[in-house]
């Protein structure tokens, strides 16, 4: 395989990955499958790690996720 598609095959696997944390979260039926309702949030929680609280929210953010992966059952590997 060469490496264009392996790197393809990755990427798809993580965008993949990622959509399926929108919809975990239940994000999705949340914000009524707004795509710019989505974008929106993203980008609010993309400049709230550009700012000076980046390290607090980073820790309370990953804390909250491994306990919700806890509670599915599901193993964190990140």
């Amino acid at each position: 395989m060469r490496e264009w598609q392996i790197k393809r095959r990755e990427r798809t696997r993580q965008l993949i990955e990622l959509g399926g944390l929108v919809v975990k979260a239940g994000l999705v039926e949340l914000a009524d499958d707004d795509r710019a309702t989505l974008y929106g949030a993203f980008l609010t929680v993309a400049a709230k790690l550009r700012g000076e609280d980046r390290e607090q929210a980073l820790v309370l953010w990953k804390r909250k996720g491994k306990r919700a992966f806890g509670a599915d059952g599901e193993s964190y590997t990140g």
